[in-house]
């Protein structure tokens, strides 16, 4: 080692820049110089989707911002396979090295050394599927990687990325009506949504919900908006009263909305969780009159 670094540092400075470490491996890349223009162009490429992503997504529709969360989920996944293939290769090449001097370490040493040195890697090998296989990444949702690899932390910003994205985007339950029901208006529509929020942020989200609140009272198809504050709990629970579904659907993408989505995003302990409800008119007819 003690040779190979003075090989690099050749005018014995005592340092190891970046210059010279590229003068040293240069004539030595082979292969590898597509490999890393490669990787060069897709850190680029990727980094430019999360730009365009960040930009647009809030304007985008229900199913735009679905097909952006797949395809992120997606573009994660294949890294993540990529990376595991990579581990693999480093293994073996680590296995191989360490065979001629396994002679001259004792046997009960070994077992320790090898666990200190890489863990978490035996697991990674035993998952190892081909990059160029289109569904293989698929199969590698949740294998470790190590935080201080280049590879690992974009893969880190991707889910990120996508579980704050997934966050900004009610978790809507499948709403199932009444086959029986004899008329359009046979039906109104109640949904909850339960929002926890971080003690610190209490009172900004408190502002931003009674403005939501009062908005959304004043459409014309809203019945009514009722909010539950849990006692000793930093939690939440608005019902909110719609004619019908599809009114409540296009309010959704309504800007007050989006623009109250947007507020409490980062004020909320966990994502909101929504569910919604059909109940007979005539309750409401008669419970009002």
């Amino acid at each position: 080692m003690q040779e190979l670094y003075y090989s690099i540092d050749r005018q014995q400075t005592d340092n190891l820049d970046i210059d010279k470490l590229s003068e040293y491996f240069t004539p030595h890349l082979g292969e590898y110089v597509s490999v890393l223009s490669a990787l060069e162009k897709l850190n680029v490429a990727i980094l430019k989707a999360m730009d365009k992503t960040k930009e647009e997504y809030q304007g985008s529709s229900v199913l735009g911002q679905f097909v952006t969360r797949f395809l992120l989920r997606e573009t994660s996944t294949q890294l993540q396979s990529l990376q595991s293939s990579l581990d693999c290769a480093m293994d073996a090449v680590h296995d191989q090295g360490c065979t001629g001097r396994r002679i001259l370490k004792k046997p009960q040493d070994l077992p320790v050394q090898r666990l200190a040195k890489r863990p978490g890697r035996r697991i990674q090998r035993n998952m190892c599927l081909s990059p160029t296989d289109p569904y293989s990444g698929m199969l590698t949702t949740g294998v470790s990687v190590e935080p201080d690899n280049h590879w690992g932390s974009q893969i880190n910003q991707l889910e990120q990325l996508i579980d704050k994205l997934e966050c900004e985007s009610p978790h809507l339950e499948p709403l199932k009506e009444d086959t029986l029901a004899g008329t359009y208006k046979s039906n109104i529509l109640l949904v909850q949504r339960q929002m926890s929020v971080k003690e610190r942020d209490v009172e900004q989200f408190q502002q931003a919900l009674k403005i939501y609140a009062d908005a959304t009272s004043s459409q014309l198809n809203n019945l009514h908006v009722s909010v539950q504050n849990l006692p000793d709990r930093s939690c939440f629970i608005m019902y909110e009263f719609w004619q019908d579904r599809l009114s409540w659907m296009s309010y959704l993408q309504s800007t007050i909305s989006k623009t109250f989505q947007r507020c409490i995003i980062d004020s909320l302990e966990d994502p909101e969780m929504v569910s919604t409800m059909l109940l007979p008119a005539s309750w409401w007819i008669m419970n009002n009159n």
